[in-house]
């Protein structure tokens, strides 16, 4: 279970962070299938070395692999072995479920997204970029934020939208899509490509209503607990503004807070 989750918990703590780049989800992913499945393949054998290990330095007796596996004292299934219980009912069976969740969880419609998403990555001066993954991009699965004219408008942007992009020294630099979409309001053409703006901030929205919505329910139950369940929705909604983003509640000074509550008016206190 150690090697199992070391390996699935790189990629769910990759996919939780703010910046993720899509393309390294993607690659990431693919990582951690072919290592969960060439640790099904040939990973028995390191596993029971490290076993046999542990063992001899905590004196261990160690089962024999070849013998009989028994499920009680009394019951003995002459058919199963000790290392196929081990082997395919408990490690591969483990590796199976794990294989299952991220098929389950990356869907083809999920890795379509992701890969159609793609075409705004702005390294090797965006050479990703693909008018029709954009338009497609938009259709399959933006449909409700653009319209058939707004259809029409994106795909004639598409058009100068790449010319224009490289030839501004600006961009050159760019390797995320959160710094394209920064670029593009400096340099303020996300007025003249709206609907490839609105797009990219459609695209970024990926990992927040992701990560960002698991930790918020994982904050809700810490805050509201049984002895803080009658709060108003406005404090709840304080609270959990505070508590999910502790990295910008952290950097504000406790004196600057103080100062602010002063000059924002008198109060009358009661005294009891």
């Amino acid at each position: 279970m150690h090697d199992v989750m070391k390996i699935t918990d790189f990629l769910y703590q990759s996919l939780q962070k703010k910046a993720i780049d899509i393309l390294n989800a993607l690659n990431f992913l693919s990582i951690t299938k072919s290592k969960l499945q060439d640790m099904r393949e040939d990973g028995w054998d390191d596993l029971i070395m490290r076993v046999e290990t542990f063992c001899c330095e905590h004196d261990i007796i160690m089962p024999d692999m070849s013998a009989p596996y028994k499920k009680s004292l009394r019951a003995c299934e002459q058919n199963i072995t000790n290392e196929h219980y081990y082997r395919v009912n408990i490690l591969n069976a483990v590796i199976d479920f794990q294989l299952a969740e991220l098929d389950s969880r990356f869907t083809d419609n999920s890795l379509e997204l992701l890969i159609l998403s793609a075409t705004f990555d702005p390294r090797d001066n965006f050479r990703s970029f693909k008018c029709e993954d954009v338009c497609n991009l938009a259709l399959r699965f933006y449909p409700q934020d653009f319209t058939s004219y707004d259809m029409l408008a994106l795909d004639m942007e598409c058009g100068y939208f790449l010319a224009d992009i490289q030839k501004d020294p600006r961009f050159a630099n760019t390797t995320t899509v959160s710094d394209l979409c920064r670029r593009l309001v400096e340099s303020r053409k996300s007025a003249f490509f709206p609907m490839i703006y609105r797009l990219i901030c459609l695209v970024l929205t990926l990992p927040v209503s992701t990560a960002t919505t698991e930790r918020a329910f994982s904050s809700m139950t810490i805050i509201k607990n049984k002895l803080r369940n009658k709060m108003e929705d406005e404090f709840f909604d304080d609270l959990m503004v505070l508590y999910i983003e502790k990295e910008f509640a952290d950097s504000i000074d406790n004196d600057s807070v103080i100062a602010e509550f002063e000059l924002s008016g008198s109060r009358r206190v009661q005294f009891s």
